[in-house]
């Protein structure tokens, strides 16, 4: 066994590992951790492919900037630990069918003969990798990828417009009234008796 087979199983491990522990660790929280467990080694085998563009994009959105989202989501909501537990031994029986039915539907695809492709000796690339998938990107796959950019900024403004939408018993400033305001209205005073001490 070569040292490049052994980081591959050893990473390819890790990889398994941190996505089961993702499913069934309780904590929201620990879960997410083991997910950017996951994509570290997911990147890694990526580079081990010589897929460094992928890996390295692997690292900076989802980690960067996804799984940094979603950490400060599940630390802002309240969520009840408690509740996530009582449910979990009730619906393992059928997770596990799911995940066998899954499980048994790729391997089902990965042998099919749409996999059995004779791969030919392909000519080394006289650019690196990054250079060809951004040559291929922006020329034979340039309608697909605008039409995919498209849907993103409309998910965003739909994300946005379902933020902004006014909601009823919601204590929201408002500016104007704000720099409207004189003293008489916050000030008031009230004349009392002075009171003696005993």
């Amino acid at each position: 066994m070569t040292f490049e087979l052994f980081i591959f199983y050893l990473f390819s491990a890790v990889t398994l590992f941190s996505a089961v522990a993702v499913v069934t660790v309780r904590n929201p929280i620990y879960s997410a951790l083991f997910l950017i467990l996951a994509f570290f080694s997911s990147a890694a085998i990526w580079i081990l492919l010589e897929a460094e563009f992928l890996g390295v994009v692997l690292v900076l959105v989802y980690v960067g900037a996804v799984m940094v989202l979603f950490l400060f989501v599940i630390m802002m909501l309240d969520i009840q630990i408690d509740t996530l537990k009582e449910g979990f031994i009730r619906y393992l029986p059928v997770g596990i069918l799911v995940a066998v039915a899954v499980a048994t539907e790729m391997i089902l695809v990965m042998r099919s003969d749409a996999f059995k492709v004779d791969i030919p000796d392909a000519a080394p690339l006289s650019v690196n990798n990054t250079e060809a998938l951004g040559e291929v990107l922006y020329t034979e796959y340039v309608f697909p990828f605008e039409v995919a950019s498209v849907i993103l900024v409309v998910a965003i403004i739909a994300a946005i417009v379902l933020t902004l939408r006014r909601r009823t018993g919601v204590k929201k400033q408002d500016p104007s009234k704000q720099v409207r305001t004189r003293s008489e209205d916050r000030v008031r005073l009230v004349k009392m008796k002075a009171e003696k001490r005993l």
